[in-house]
């Protein structure tokens, strides 16, 4: 099946789009903020190498048009999230953490903290196991859901990668100003004692862009456990607790794999409800932190539902990139 534009027409698709607008936010950000964050250079360089990763997919496809460099294209940004999520890091470690009041809003409408009294209550191996692959599943849910309409329903692929990428970015941006570390940080900086018994400090300024130490995952050894483990240990930081960005991300992820093929959403339910209790039993997050990614998912899925013809009009002219 022919392509549905030529690399004469073509400008930036959706995710190409939401990608330079977020590079060049939080470029504006960093020239605002230079004088307090610690490596200015890394972080222009960074930026100055995707953005040169996005001229040259661009002009690969202007070159030789065709499915594959037009998939390239696509993926080339979509591969990146995980790059920018440590990079949130960066400017809110700057900035005064608040965890001790999502802490204390989880002490008030819930009567304890949700973090240690939900691990306490199910121990057993097989419970530890099962919400650890619930939270391991989250990487496996994002390629299932971006992947699944190419081989399901072309049409829907570019729409696909736009609300996701879009997500991701949306959520980026309210931790690159809103500092929350999580109870896995959190707790262990004060204490298990403190927490538990209702006392929530603040932490000094600049505690956290020093101290990176977190609670161990509760429940005893096992494959997801240590699968968890070990991806937090290479790649988890002090950032991004609030609102919970794997279980909006996922609130997306699902809705769009309703959009894909009914069977797939059912399909993936136990992993997603898997996914939303591990958010909070293995101490990644408060539990005011899941209503909120509950919240923003739907939200944000409505919005970029919404916005994405407009995006993507220029660069697809009347027919979707793939169909």
């Amino acid at each position: 099946m022919p392509l549905s534009l030529t690399p004469r027409r073509a400008g930036l698709s959706g995710v190409e789009k939401a990608t330079l607008a977020y590079l060049v936010m939080t470029t504006a950000v960093i020239a605002i903020m230079a004088g307090r964050l610690a490596d200015v250079g890394g972080l222009l360089l960074l930026r100055a190498a995707i953005a040169g990763g996005l001229v040259l997919t661009v002009g690969l496809y202007r070159l030789r048009p065709c499915r594959l460099t037009l998939l390239l294209r696509y993926l080339f940004p979509l591969s990146l999230l995980s790059v920018w999520y440590p990079d949130t890091y960066a400017f809110c470690s700057t900035l005064p953490y608040l965890d001790h009041v999502f802490a204390a809003a989880d002490q008030w409408l819930f009567g304890c903290q949700p973090a240690l009294t939900f691990s306490a209550a199910l121990p057993q191996k097989i419970w530890s196991e099962l919400f650890h692959l619930g939270y391991f599943s989250y990487y496996l849910m994002i390629a299932g859901a971006v992947l699944s309409p190419l081989l399901l329903a072309r049409e829907r692929f570019s729409r696909t990668a736009f609300i996701v990428m879009a997500t991701f970015f949306l959520y980026y941006t309210i931790y690159l100003f809103l500092p929350v570390a999580g109870p896995q940080y959190y707790f262990c900086a004060i204490g298990l004692d403190q927490a538990a018994a209702g006392h929530f400090p603040a932490v000094a300024d600049g505690y956290f862009a020093l101290h990176q130490q977190m609670l161990p995952s509760p429940g005893p050894d096992g494959l997801f456990r240590t699968l968890v483990e070990q991806a937090q240990a290479g790649g988890e930081h002090p950032t991004a607790a609030f609102p919970s960005s794997h279980v909006g991300a996922a609130t997306v992820l699902m809705l769009l794999m309703y959009r894909t093929r009914r069977w797939l959403t059912w399909l993936m339910m136990p992993l997603y409800l898997l996914l939303v209790g591990a958010t909070v039993y293995i101490q990644a997050h408060y539990l005011v932190d899941v209503f909120g990614g509950l919240a923003t998912g739907v939200l944000f899925y409505i919005v970029l539902d919404r916005l994405y013809p407009h995006v993507e009009r220029r660069f697809a002219g009347t027919r979707p990139p793939f169909a």
